[in-house]
C-alpha cells in the first residue's frame, strides 16, 4: 500500500522497525530543546509533523499508545486509539494522558505513538422492527463473568 506522506517541522519519514513490525512509531515534533511536560492527570497535544495520503481507497491510519510508556510511566493515549480518516490531509497531532504519579516529559524526537493501517468496510443501515435471537442476547458488561 503506498501512502503519500507530507513531512514538516523538520521531522523523517516513519519506518517500521523490524520487518514484523505491524506499525510505525510516531514521534514528537517539538521545536529543538523545547519540551512539554504533562503534569500526573493532565494531557498534552503533541505534534508529529506528518500529514498522510493513502493511495488506497477504504483504508484507515489507526493510532495506539507504546506500552513501554504505558506500563512504564503510565502514558497513553487521551482518548484510547485515533482514528485518521482516509481524507484528512492536516497534521497528524497525538494526545497524550498522563496517567502516572510523576510528571512526563517529552521532548523532540521522542516516540510518542504508533501508527498502523486497516480495511475500512462501511455499513448499510437497514432498520428493523426486532433482531435474530442469540444465545448471549442482550447480555453485555461482563455477563459471562471475570475469569
Amino acid at each position: 500500500m503506498k501512502v503519500k506522506l507530507k513531512l514538516t517541522r523538520g521531522m523523517s519519514a516513519p519506518e517500521y522497525a523490524t520487518a514484523g513490525s505491524a506499525a510505525v512509531d510516531l514521534r514528537a515534533a517539538l521545536e529543538e530543546g523545547e519540551t512539554v511536560t504533562i503534569p500526573a492527570g493532565g494531557r498534552a497535544l503533541i505534534p508529529t509533523g506528518l500529514a498522510i495520503a493513502p493511495e488506497t481507497d477504504g483504508v484507515v491510519a489507526v493510532l495506539a499508545g507504546r506500552s513501554g510508556l504505558g506500563t512504564k510511566k503510565g502514558v497513553s493515549l487521551s482518548n484510547g486509539i485515533g482514528v485518521i480518516d482516509s481524507d484528512y490531509r492536516g497534521e497528524i497531532c497525538v494526545g497524550l494522558i498522563n496517567h502516572g504519579d510523576e510528571p512526563f516529559t517529552v521532548a523532540r524526537g521522542d516516540r510518542i505513538a504508533q501508527m498502523f493501517f486497516l480495511p475500512v468496510l462501511h455499513a448499510e443501515f437497514l432498520l428493523a422492527e426486532s433482531l435474530s435471537q442469540t444465545e448471549r442476547g442482550s447480555g453485555g458488561f461482563g455477563h459471562t463473568g471475570v475469569k
